[in-house]
């Protein structure tokens, strides 16, 4: 446990004096296998040492600092064109109102998460969603913004913005008016708050469920191209490299630790699977519901669920 504590000190370095880096980076570095230096990498993204990137280098995320983002910058070659265009239009304007993008920009700027903020600005008892430039200051967007509001002058009523939640990819719809806060995002900052007052910071545990994971990876020979905690202790994506008689084949791999495994947990895997363009590996502490057996045999042929 000390060694594995000194080795999360040592990647924390690394990743201060490099930069953004990738998981091969850091197993080259330490002198671990990809495997060993991904498991580190996730436990210190679970414990907000460490950002993880949404734009990927070879399939992987980078692995950053509070405070690097600007250096994320380097890693747009492999965009899409659509990507590329969002990417330097929002570069360029600073805010861009989504009501008046088409509706492949609208796509491609949720895509672009690393760069493009969304803000949710209430004026006039209307919600309209706009995106800013990751590096633009709030009170240059305030400005842009009242200025596309048309409120110029300082005594008119000041428009109320918040950091929006998370938006969802969109196809060919227009982006929700409203999007509300979870409970969870709710709670979290009261607790916090509380737990400051009394004097203790939240209590880190163990992701048992990644070690776990990781010896089943490493039984298995299956090699981590990358991860992301989605819940910690219960579920966990990951593209992995799976070994057959024809080489090493690509998986998005979707990791539950849930007594029931629903139907609903395997059509949203295999949905993400086709948005990646990869086959789905399903792994599960728990056994398949009925439905979900009956899905898997009819619909989901392509798609892999192992009990672990």
């Amino acid at each position: 446990m000390e060694k594995a504590m000194e080795l999360r000190e040592k990647i924390v370095e690394i990743v201060k004096s490099k930069g953004p880096v990738l998981p091969v980076q850091i197993s080259k570095e330490i002198g671990t296998n990809i495997l060993m230096a991904s498991a580190h990498l996730a436990e210190l993204t679970a414990s907000k040492r460490l950002k993880i990137s949404n734009v990927k280098v070879g399939g992987s995320p980078l692995y950053y600092l509070a405070g690097q983002e600007p250096m994320l910058q380097k890693f747009t070659g492999n965009f899409n064109d659509k990507e590329k265009k969002a990417f330097d239009l929002l570069s360029q304007i600073r805010i861009l109102v989504d009501s008046e993008q088409e509706p492949v920009m609208r796509v491609a700027l949720r895509e672009i998460k690393d760069f493009a903020m969304p803000l949710n600005v209430t004026y006039n008892s209307k919600t309209e969603i706009f995106w800013k430039w990751f590096l633009t200051p709030d009170d240059e967007a305030e400005k842009i913004i009242k200025t596309k509001l048309g409120i110029d002058k300082p005594e008119e009523k000041k428009i109320e913005a918040k950091k929006a939640e998370p938006i969802k990819p969109l196809k060919e719809k227009p982006a929700p008016k409203e999007i509300k806060e979870s409970p969870q995002q709710k709670l979290k900052e009261p607790i916090e708050k509380l737990q400051e007052k009394r004097g203790r910071k939240p209590k880190e545990k163990e992701d048992l469920f990644l070690k776990d994971l990781m010896k089943f990876f490493e039984k298995n020979r299956i090699n981590i191209i990358s991860s992301e905690v989605v819940k910690r202790n219960s579920e966990i994506d990951f593209v992995v490299e799976i070994p057959s008689v024809v080489g090493n084949l690509q998986y998005y791999c979707k990791a539950k630790n849930k007594k029931r495994t629903s139907d609903s947990d395997l059509s949203t895997a295999y949905v993400k699977g086709q948005l990646k363009k990869l086959p789905v590996l399903v792994l599960s502490t728990g056994e398949l519901s009925s439905k979900a057996q009956e899905m898997l045999a009819k619909e989901l042929s392509s798609l892999t669920f192992k009990n672990i």
